[in-house]
Order: C-alpha cells, then structure tokens, then sequence
C-alpha cells in the first residue's frame, strides 16, 4: 500500500475513534469522508470495513470500564457483583429491538439508506431533536442517576430509540442518549448505558459483516482493518474521557449544533460541485 493510502486509513481510523461516542454519527462521518477521499477497496470490503473498525473502538470502553463491566472482580461486593450482573441483564435487554431488527433489515437498509442524502437528513433533523430536547429538560431533575435505578422497561424503551441508529448519519450513541435523556436519565448515566449497549451491538454488527464478507481478505485489506481498529481504539480512549468530563457540566445543544451546520456543508458540497 502507497502512503496515501495508509494516511486515509489513519484519517478513518481517528474519525471513527472520535465520532462513535460522541452522538455525531461515526458511520454518517466515515461514508461522507468516503465520498471526499475513497479508499481504494471494493464496495463489499468498504462495506463491512465501515462497521467492522468500531471493534477498535468498542475495545476502548471494555479497557476503560473494565472493572464496571466484570461481575467477577475480586474487588466488588456480593452486592456489587449482583448489580453488575443486573447492569449486564439491562444492557442485553436494550440491545434486543436493534438486534433483531438489523438482522432482519440489515441488507435493506445497506440498499437504500448508506448515501449522502440520508446522512444529511438525519444529521440535520436529529441535530434539532438534540436542541428540542434539552430545551424541554432544562433545570429538570433527572429521576435516573444511577444505573440500579435504570429498570428493565426504560431499558427496552431506549433500546427501541437504538433502532433508530440503523438509518446512517442517525449516531447509535445520539439516538440511545437522545431517548434515555427522553426517560429522566442523568446525562452521564445515558453516555454511559449507550457506552455499555455498543459492545454487544457491535459485536454482533462486525460478525454479520464479516460472515457476509467471508475470509477472502487480501493482506492489504487485513493491514487496512487492523490499522483502522487500532487507530480508533487510541482515539477513542481521548474520545470517551472528553465527552465524560464535558457532560458533567454542560449538554449535548453543541452537538445539536455541530449536526446542523455539517449536514448543511455536506448539501451545498454535493448540490453545487
């Protein structure tokens, strides 16, 4: 591989390590960079490269939240361990709804929804959403502010606002934040759970994909994967710590924001050039 190409995968890598936790979209981001600056890999490879990188940066959260995330650690209570388990059980239960509707739809809404006229619509209308809401919840005080006061049936709820994430440019983490802040979650608990609810999606989102690539990977595609996912994983580490420390004091509006004004970049780019 020439060194532009391993400079674009380095670039993917960074955009995907940023953007996956911040409610932005990480596959809205890496299919309009795409259309600026293409890899030169087929269609079928850019395809499952485009979900299968995020392994880089779900491995950041399990590093990062590791004690969280292990019910087994020598360091926790009886009672700690049971609520870790719990966590689990709400975590699994919220990831249902996307599971089985990206199993079922996942082709579908390859075909008909991975282009830049989508990921402006729905950068620019969830961008709203994100305003809407935190208008709507100013000096409210949230009922959920920690996980064991999260239930099952919000977890099911959120995991519903998850699906919405199937559509690309939506932000997996935007939509289950978006619909937890909608339930009387704190911010930093819904950053969280959307955190905790990405490992299992993604998980299961890159064995679909590579089961649907199969093993004919060329060396330069395994080097373009295993780059991309360490690339990510660094920047996410940055990523996640940012946005922890960001939301302790103030809201998602600049996001909402920030989502505005690229969607309206990205259609002015694409209707007049």
């Amino acid at each position: 591989m020439n060194p532009l190409e391993i400079l674009k995968i380095i670039f993917y890598g960074i955009v995907e390590g940023i953007t996956e936790w911040l409610p932005v979209s990480s596959t809205g981001h890496l299919i309009l960079f795409e259309s600026f600056w293409p890899l030169g890999f087929s269609d079928d490879f850019m395809e499952m490269f485009r979900v299968v990188i995020q392994l880089g940066a779900i491995l950041a959260v399990i590093v990062l939240y590791f004690d969280r995330l292990n019910p087994w650690s020598r360091k926790k209570s009886e009672r700690e361990k049971h609520a870790t388990f719990s966590m689990w059980g709400k975590v699994i239960v919220g990831c249902i709804p996307a599971a089985a509707l990206g199993f079922l739809l996942d082709d579908w809404f390859d075909a008909h929804f991975y282009r830049w006229q989508v990921v402006v619509v729905t950068l620019i209308v969830y961008g709203i959403l994100f305003i809407i809401v935190e208008n709507r919840n100013r000096g409210r005080v949230p009922r959920v502010k920690n996980m064991n006061q999260l239930t099952y049936g919000m977890a099911m709820l959120i995991g519903c606002f998850q699906c919405l994430s199937l559509v690309p440019g939506t932000s997996r983490s935007g939509s289950t934040i978006l619909g937890a802040i909608l339930f009387g979650v704190s911010r930093p608990i819904a950053a969280e759970y959307s955190f905790f609810m990405a490992i299992p999606v993604m998980l299961g989102a890159s064995l679909l994909k590579l089961v649907k690539f199969g093993l004919r990977f060329s060396a330069g595609e395994v080097f373009c994967l295993i780059l991309g996912m360490a690339v990510a994983f660094l920047v996410s580490i940055a990523a996640i710590r940012f946005l922890m420390n960001y939301i302790r004091s103030k809201d998602f509006k600049v996001f909402g924001w920030y989502r505005i004004v690229l969607g309206i970049i990205v259609a002015l780019y694409f209707l007049l050039v």
